[in-house]
């Protein structure tokens, strides 16, 4: 990349999270408060950006790298711990150049193996072509894209005259289960996309930060996703085990 990175001031005690493209491109986080849903909103940020269809779901946790520092309250030492997938591994010295960690050695990732395969992400290419070209892009999220309160457009009507979008979901998750969270936006996109003929709307909304929200629909459990319209209203309950059951309780 071209940009000149610069690093500023990091605190004693932060979170930082990277979300890297197939092109090279990178936004990213410093979180001294430790929010723990910043992976949607850097998905957000991308497809502001760029000017996505839809947030970029499927780069996670492939394009992801994580640090964590602290300070052990026993000993009043600093504490860091970062990991980065293998497909962000590669960009070590930015990494450090970001947070402020000189030349730390980032340990590898390996878990996810399936969901990052090369043919896997190869195959979201045609419908995002602008995230394997390198636009020279260094972003750092201030702060949430809010994702929890609009709705995200996943799928869209392009030809003239076209009738509305005919199907509209609400996923309530907890923002303390980020992994959980990921996995069902993951399950929830190549199970839509498959299954809808028509477009729709996916809106994520985090009990947590909207718990009066989560009441009004008499959530008892996440991830929970409700089918709004239409009618007559379904909900899901829990992770489903297959795009066959999914399919069917949304017929």
């Amino acid at each position: 990349m071209s940009n000149p990175v610069i690093a500023s001031p990091v605190a004693a005690s932060f979170k930082g999270i990277a979300l890297f493209t197939p092109g090279g491109d990178c936004v990213y986080c410093l979180d001294e408060q430790k929010r723990l849903h910043w992976h949607l909103d850097l998905c957000a940020a991308l497809q502001t950006h760029l000017g996505l269809a839809e947030p970029p779901y499927f780069l996670l946790p492939c394009f992801t790298a994580t640090v964590d520092r602290w300070v052990n309250p026993s000993t009043q030492a600093l504490v860091t711990a970062a990991e980065a997938y293998p497909r962000a591994l590669r960009f070590q010295a930015l990494l450090n150049a970001l947070f402020g960690l000189g030349n730390l050695q980032w340990q590898p990732n390996y878990s996810s193996a399936e969901e990052c395969s090369v043919a896997l992400i190869e195959s979201y290419r045609p419908a995002f072509p602008q995230l394997w070209e390198c636009h020279d892009l260094i972003i750092r999220v201030e702060q949430g894209a809010e994702v929890s309160e609009q709705p995200l457009p996943i799928s869209t009507l392009d030809a003239p005259g076209a009738m509305p979008q005919s199907h509209r979901f609400k996923l309530f998750v907890s923002g303390v289960d980020t992994a959980a969270t990921e996995r069902m936006l993951r399950f929830l996109h190549t199970t839509l996309e498959s299954t809808l003929a028509s477009a729709y709307t996916l809106q994520v909304i985090d009990v947590i930060t909207h718990p009066a929200e989560a009441e009004a629909a008499n959530i008892s459990a996440t991830p929970t996703l409700i089918q709004v319209s239409p009618e007559p209203v379904r909900r899901v309950v829990g992770n489903v085990l297959s795009q066959e059951q999914m399919a069917q309780l949304l017929a």
